[in-house]
């Protein structure tokens, strides 16, 4: 699109012929101007033939002439000023146009598996966060059968301590027929009679079940994305390089989800660690101190 009025145009025409006259003169080629000027020969070209709808905007082109002057030894600053830049406000298509020739300078080539491999990455990404919401619904399904096969195994029954209380009476019998005398309790059998009240056993059990809790060190073997979840809440949420050692303590559960398990040493309540599981699987495992969900 040609961005020249008609006087602007007659003015092009007489500077660029005599540019062109003088570089002839001088035997200098137009490809030496614009490694030079740093003006693309494209539009040096267009100047010299007088294809003046593929130069730029007046302001552009009068910095040419000026540039052009200059490597020719003329005095470039003089005959820039000789070109009449239109200083009127340039329409949505002017711009556009302007736009299209500054992006034509840099001349970088993108190869096409480049893409390609972009995409790649983003849908292996996407596939994994799809897939996510699966594996943590299955282990709280696991979780809610392992608990509702096994309800409370470790809380002890009251019923546990009623042998004991047969042994005082038993002995008050015997005594009984050996003395044959009126039953009068001695201070013994009072002291036997009051052991199952005043040691109860089902008590200090009950209590370390609900002051139980469960510890979870991990060990790392190699580089692995973390999240570790205490009670509910996000302990840690990052990634841990080869060598390091962390432990995290909950009282109810302990969630421990790696992107990487086959890198993961994990020891729980200091028993043998063992790997969490192959190299670069995703998974998420729950410890509770009473049952271990996976």
């Amino acid at each position: 699109m040609n961005l020249l009025n008609e006087a602007q145009e007659q003015q092009l025409q007489e500077i660029s012929k005599h540019l062109r006259q003088v570089r002839q003169e001088k035997d200098i080629r137009i490809e030496e101007v614009a490694a030079k000027t740093n003006i693309r020969l494209y539009f040096l070209e267009s100047l010299d033939a007088g294809k003046f709808a593929e130069l730029p905007e007046p302001v552009y082109i009068q910095g040419f002439i000026r540039r052009y002057a200059d490597v020719l030894g003329l005095d470039g600053q003089t005959l820039a000023k000789t070109f009449t830049v239109n200083v009127e406000p340039l329409t949505h298509e002017f711009q556009a146009n302007n736009t299209e020739h500054i992006k034509k300078r840099p001349n970088i080539r993108i190869p096409l598996f480049v893409p390609y491999i972009l995409l790649l990455g983003v849908a292996a990404i996407a596939l994994i966060y799809v897939l996510n919401p699966k594996l943590i619904t299955e282990s709280l399904v696991n979780k809610q059968d392992s608990v509702a096969t096994n309800p409370r195994q470790s809380n002890p029954s009251p019923i546990t301590v009623v042998p004991p209380t047969e042994k005082p009476d038993s002995i008050v019998t015997e005594s009984q027929d050996l003395t044959s005398s009126p039953v009068v309790p001695s201070p013994t059998t009072a002291a036997l009679t009051d052991i199952p009240t005043a040691t109860p056993s089902p008590t200090p059990s009950a209590e370390n079940n609900d002051n139980s809790s469960v510890a979870v060190t991990l060990e790392l073997q190699g580089n692995s994305w973390l999240q570790v979840k205490a009670d509910g809440k996000t302990e840690f949420v990052g990634e841990l390089t080869k060598g390091e050692r962390r432990t995290w303590t909950a009282k109810q559960e302990l969630t421990v989800r790696s992107g990487n398990a086959g890198a993961v040493l994990i020891s729980v309540n200091e028993k043998p660690a063992q790997l969490l599981g192959n190299s670069g699987d995703v998974k998420e495992v729950t410890y509770t101190p009473e049952v271990i969900s996976q």
